[in-house]
């Protein structure tokens, strides 16, 4: 059986990912480089890392197994997550792919350059109510696709 892997420090969809793991009896593992409080549950699991900048992210994809689950918005974890097997979801309930990851991995080093350079370039928009609706929509339907 398949797990979720939440790359946590930042998440706001923890909850979302709590509600809908338990509907499926599945697993939680939360990655992050400090404490978090989350519900006392024997199928939720924190996983505090040292403190070095990718940390979390170096913990989960050692610890990947092919058709986990991982949400995350660090792009670099997109791409290593899917190169191990995984299923990758965003906190706005994008669905990455194999075919996605390369176009998003373009973006991610173009606005870096351009930041390095003295552009200013702006962050992406707030987190919204339709972000977690639909993240929540992407994570339902991504885990009954892989039930059946």
């Amino acid at each position: 059986m398949f797990k979720i892997l939440v790359d946590a420090d930042s998440c706001p969809v923890k909850n979302e990912v709590f509600r809908v793991a338990q509907r499926y009896g599945l697993k939680v593992i939360l990655a992050a480089n400090s404490a978090i409080n989350c519900p006392a549950e024997d199928w939720i699991e924190v996983k505090v890392v040292n403190d070095h900048l990718d940390a979390a992210d170096d913990w989960i994809v050692e610890n990947i197994i092919k058709n986990d689950i991982v949400i995350t918005a660090d792009i670099p974890l997109v791409s290593l997550s899917i190169k191990q097997g995984a299923r990758v979801l965003s906190p706005r309930g994008v669905l990455f792919t194999e075919a996605s990851v390369g176009n998003a991995l373009a973006t991610r080093d173009l606005m870096t350059h351009l930041r390095d350079i003295g552009l200013k370039t702006d962050g992406p928009p707030s987190f919204d109510k339709k972000d977690r609706s639909r993240f929540l929509q992407s994570l339902d339907g991504l885990i009954r696709s892989m039930n059946t």
